[in-house]
């Protein structure tokens, strides 16, 4: 059975581990399989567009509802409480130290790049993951190359002459799932007890698997993320929005699991156990967001995920509006995915209390209010009155711009720092928050098309011209 398989009999108990639902990876097992399989779609993945309109009406019907009934107000004040606490609680905390001991035996390590057509920035990144601080005998690069038509394959060929560890793996033109199936694919034959994954766009610092393997020493921790960062972030409004988005996103990731509550994945700088990621199935190739998708499965599974701020992973950022929407509509898309796949597992507390009421407080931030937004905005012009979700939408906006304002801060280093500084943060974060209003129109966009039509599985990939410093 694939990695990515459901099987057919969907029956399981709650405590059962996820392995049993996703079936295990056994490497061994793999390598003998023969090369074709007669893939069908899991059931667990199937009624996405069903569930995605039964929760669009809730979300409706219970806004419109709200403005109708006397109690409305209060309901949203007191759902304004929660989630204020809950915010205060987030934004105050006291991230995890990270450990500086270095460990006597460095585990094996492989890192993976999933490229299809990447001549532009190939080399350049090769150059950089063969070249890292860290045992040579003691890590591997695996550069998948998915069947591309330029120059991708006669670069690595040169490569692979260069560097002892550089290992290339040439996928067949039929070879299906995208950049899941390539990690699939070459999992079977990296020997890393962790799994580092990059996009062909990835710049490190040499000390980064340094920095990161430590965090694995906590038995708990399944994976770890590290910051991105935008590498032509002063291009134009779009890059220095997602500069100060990123910056939002990793500040929330850390002070999220300072208290217990969820890290997620961003794809591109994600390290993970090899034990953790067999446990639950390998990369999920029924879904267009792997990074997203692991996530959700690796706390099910009961394992933890951590977020470092330093050193980050530089990439490109989408440098034009309509490539911004197609990729944000993406991430969207698979983001909601996940919800719509694992809501019993999630609603039977399998992730534990703290996650799963911190997960639960970032969806209605995230997804719920967005698709509330537009039939709440009707009502209150039909009734003459303020929108009734003005409170959970000013708590989110604020929320935001502290986070944002928070995480600039936190990636320069310096102890202290001059007014102008500040001034500079303030610049950034009120630019990025003007930017970050797209997520709205996204998000509820997204969430109305999934209800009336189907997504078709493909490879999708951002177009990197490695003309940034």
């Amino acid at each position: 059975m694939p990695a990515n398989s459901w099987p057919e009999n969907d029956s399981y108990n709650e405590f059962d581990p996820l392995n049993s639902l996703f079936p295990e990876i056994s490497v061994d097992e793999e390598l003998a399989e023969e090369a074709s399989h007669s893939v069908s779609l899991p059931t667990r993945f199937k009624g996405r567009r069903r569930k995605a309109a039964l929760v669009l009406t809730i979300v409706w019907s219970g806004t419109i509802a709200l403005h109708l009934v006397s109690w409305g107000l209060l309901f949203v004040l007191g759902l304004t409480t929660l989630m204020g606490i809950h915010a205060l609680v987030v934004v105050f905390s006291r991230p995890r130290q990270t450990s500086d001991e270095m460990q006597v035996e460095w585990p094996y390590v492989s890192v993976l790049v999933a490229a299809k057509n990447e001549e532009a920035v190939i080399s350049k990144l090769v150059n950089n993951l063969c070249s890292l601080e860290y045992p040579e005998e003691r890590y591997e690069v695996w550069i998948v190359d998915d069947n591309s038509t330029d120059k991708t394959p006669q670069l690595l060929t040169e490569l692979a002459q260069k560097y002892d560890n550089l290992k290339v793996l040439q996928r067949e033109a039929q070879a299906s799932g995208g950049k899941s199936g390539a990690l699939n694919q070459v999992l079977k034959l990296s020997k890393g007890e962790v799994i580092a994954v990059f996009d062909a766009d990835a710049q490190v610092s040499s000390d980064l698997l340094m920095r990161v393997i430590p965090l694995f020493q906590r038995e708990k921790v399944g994976a770890v993320q590290v910051r991105k960062a935008i590498a032509n972030a002063q291009e134009n409004f779009w890059t220095q929005g997602q500069m100060a988005e990123m910056a939002l996103d990793t500040f929330f990731q850390q002070q999220r699991t300072a208290i217990g509550g969820i890290g997620e994945l961003r794809g591109n700088g994600q390290f993970v156990r090899r034990k953790a990621l067999l446990s639950c199935g390998g990369w999920n190739e029924e879904t267009i967001t792997d990074d997203l998708d692991l996530t959700f499965r690796l706390h099910l599974n009961q394992w933890d995920i951590d977020c470092l701020f330093h050193p980050a992973v530089e990439e490109e950022g989408v440098t034009r509006a309509i490539a911004l929407w197609h990729q944000r509509n993406r991430w969207a898309e698979g983001g909601y995915q996940r919800y719509l796949d694992y809501w019993d597992l999630i609603l039977k507390n399998r992730m534990g209390t703290r996650k799963t009421w911190d997960m639960l407080m970032f969806m209605l931030i995230q997804y719920i209010l967005p698709s509330a937004a537009i039939p709440d905005l009707l009502m209150a012009l039909a009734r003459h009155r303020p929108p009734m979700l003005s409170p959970v939408t000013s708590l989110t906006v604020t929320m935001s711009m502290a986070g944002m304002f928070a995480g600039l801060r936190r990636i320069r280093q310096d102890k202290e720092f001059k007014l102008s500084t500040y001034l500079l943060f303030l610049s950034q974060t009120l630019r990025g928050s003007l930017y970050m209003f797209h997520w709205i129109v996204v998000i509820s966009s997204t969430t109305a098309r999934m209800s009336v039509r189907r997504k078709r599985l493909k490879w999708v990939k951002t177009l990197h011209t490695g003309t940034h410093n």
